[in-house]
C-alpha cells in the first residue's frame, strides 16, 4: 500500500496529537485539521494501520502511532522549527562561560532535562588521543602541592601529593620545567611508567625527591584519557504514565551503569541521531526514546549530549533544541580549551 500524501498527513496529525495529548487520537479531530471528512479520515487511518505505522489500543479508541510510524515522521515528515529568539537568549544565559568544562557540561544536562521535562546526559571530552596542553604546580602545604594538567580538550585535572621532605619553590619551579619540557605535546596515553622513568633521568639528582609528583602526574593522565557520563532529570520519567515504575527502574539502573549507557551516547557526529524503542539494542528502552547530538572541540568531535524519554517525545522541537544547544557547547569548550 502506498503511503499517499493525505496517508502522510493523517500520519503526521496522529503523532503530533498523540506527542501533545498521550491519548488516542479520534478522526473527528484530524478531520478538522485536515479538512476532509471524518469518514475519509477513518479510512486512512485503517490503511495506515495495515501498513504498521498506526495501532488501536481498543476496538472503539482512536489511533496511536505505532515505532514504525514515529521512524516514518522523523525520517520523512516532521519539520524542525526555528528556536526562537527568547529561547536562544535562555540557552545562551544557562551556557555563560563557565571556568572548566565540567561545570558547563553539567549546565548543560541541567537544562536540557528542565526544557525537555525528560532524562537527560552528556559526556565529557577526553579520550587517549587527547594531547598535554600544560602542567601547573601550586604548593598547597609545607609538605604538599596540587598538580593541574590542562589538556588539549580543555579539560582539566588535578591532583594533590605530598612529600616526606619540606617542598620549597626552587624544588617546585624544577619540577615544572622538566615536566612542561618532556609531557607538552604528548598524548595522555604515551604517559606511562616508561616514560616517567626518562623523566626521572631529565631530574638527574632530583630524581629521588619527584616520586610523589610522578605519581600524581600518571594519575591525572588517566583521569584525563577517561570519559565520563553526566546524568540529570532521571526523576522526570516518573511523570510518563507509560512508564510504570517497574520500566522506569529498569531505565535508571541502565543510566547508571555509566559503561554499558556510554556506549548509547557513541553515535557519528552530524544531525541529531533519534533512537526509537527497540533501535535503542536495550530492552530496557524498548518503550523510550532516545535523542544524542555530538559537540566538537576545535572542529573534532569531542562528545555528546542526550535527551532519554518516552517515545512519544516532542521530535521536532528537541531536534532543533539539541542542534542549538550542540553549538553552542562546541563554541564555548573551543575557547575554553584555547584559555587553557
Amino acid at each position: 500500500m502506498e503511503l499517499t500524501l493525505r496517508k502522510e498527513k493523517v500520519l503526521s496529525s496522529v503523532v503530533t496529537g498523540f506527542v501533545r495529548s498521550g491519548e488516542p487520537v479520534g478522526s473527528k479531530a484530524i478531520a478538522e485539521e485536515i479538512g476532509v471528512s471524518s469518514a475519509t479520515v477513518r479510512n486512512e487511518m485503517s490503511g495506515l494501520t495495515e501498513m504498521g505505522l498506526l495501532e488501536q489500543p481498543h476496538t472503539s479508541a482512536g489511533r496511536v502511532p505505532s515505532q514504525r510510524g514515529y521512524r516514518e515522521f522523523v525520517d520523512r515528515l516532521m519539520e524542525v522549527p526555528k528556536l526562537a529568539p527568547g529561547e536562544k537568549r535562555m540557552i545562551d544565559a544557562k551556557l555563560a562561560p563557565a571556568l572548566y568544562d565540567t561545570e558547563l557540561l553539567l549546565r548543560t544536562v541541567e537544562l536540557v532535562a528542565s526544557t525537555s521535562r525528560c532524562a537527560a546526559a552528556a559526556t565529557t571530552p577526553g579520550g587517549a588521543g587527547t594531547r598535554v596542553r600544560a602542567i601547573q604546580m601550586v604548593q598547597t602545604g609545607r609538605h604538599t602541592a596540587m598538580l593541574l594538567m590542562m589538556s588539549s580538550t580543555g579539560t582539566m585535572k588535578n591532583r594533590v601529593f605530598r612529600c616526606d621532605y619540606e617542598l620549597t619553590t626552587d624544588i617546585l619551579r624544577i619540577f615544572f620545567r622538566v615536566f612542561n619540557e618532556k609531557v607538552i605535546g604528548k598524548r595522555v596515553s604515551d604517559i606511562t611508567p616508561a616514560l616517567l622513568q626518562s623523566l626521572g633521568a631529565a631530574l638527574g639528582e632530583m630524581y629521588a625527591l619527584a616520586g610523589a609528583p610522578l605519581r600524581a602526574l600518571l594519575e591525572v593522565a588517566h583521569d584525563t584519557a577517561r570519559t565520563e557520563t553526566l546524568l540529570g532529570g532521571q526523576m522526570n520519567l516518573l511523570s510518563y504514565p507509560e512508564f510504570g515504575l517497574g520500566e522506569t527502574r529498569k531505565i535508571l539502573n541502565l543510566m547508571e551503569n555509566r559503561t554499558e549507557f556510554s556506549m548509547l551516547l557513541r553515535q557519528k557526529p552530524g544531525r541529531v541521531t533519534t533512537l526509537i524503542g527497540r533501535e535503542c539494542g536495550q530492552p530496557e528502552l524498548d518503550n523510550a526514546s532516545m535523542m544524542v547530538s555530538r559537540y566538537a572541540i576545535g572542529g573534532q568531535d569531542a562528545g555528546s549530549v542526550a535527551v532519554i524519554g518516552p517515545v512519544r517525545m516532542d521530535y521536532p522541537r528537541l531536534t532543533a533544541m539539541l542542534e542549538y544547544i550542540s553549538e553552542i557547547l562546541s563554541g564555548q569548550l573551543t575557547r575554553l580549551a584555547g584559555e587553557n
